[in-house]
């Protein structure tokens, strides 16, 4: 039997207590908002492939703070992890490859909250978001790279 394991890496980015969704260009979800996040590349470490989704997907530089989301997500023959971060803005500049990103745009927490029949996967989204907003986070040390 063939299975996968997918590790997912992203980050909750807020700015004047709004934060960055970005709305999915592929087929599979398009027109859905999501969290900057994208599949952790070969060679990669959660940090930096955290960091380069940001970058890739709104044109934003960030810097990680916490760990606000670590999930789990069990398919026939694929197995999903998620690490979702925290982070800074450190340089916000809105661009984004049109074959893969629809739009990026800010939204209040009041806007997302009724949006969640357009979110791709409101567990994901609303808990992140819900953690960094309420400090439920665990710092990057926690991490071990070994």
């Amino acid at each position: 039997m063939n299975s996968s394991t997918n590790v997912i890496v992203g980050v909750v980015i807020k700015k004047d207590d709004k934060y960055l969704l970005v709305q999915e260009a592929k087929a599979s979800c398009r027109g859905k908002w999501n969290l900057p996040a994208g599949h952790l590349d070969p060679n990669e470490t959660i940090f930096a492939g955290a960091k380069r989704e940001a970058k890739e997907e709104t044109g934003c530089e960030v810097e990680l703070v916490n760990i606000c989301q670590i999930g789990n997500r069990v398919l026939s023959n694929e197995v999903f992890v998620s690490v979702i971060f925290s982070g800074n803005l450190i340089h916000e500049n809105i661009s984004f490859n049109q074959q893969e990103i629809l739009d990026v745009r800010w939204f209040s927490y009041d806007e997302i909250l009724v949006m969640k029949d357009q979110l791709r996967n409101i567990p994901l989204i609303l808990e992140s978001i819900d953690h960094a907003k309420n400090g439920i986070t665990a710092p990057l040390g926690i991490v071990s790279q070994y």
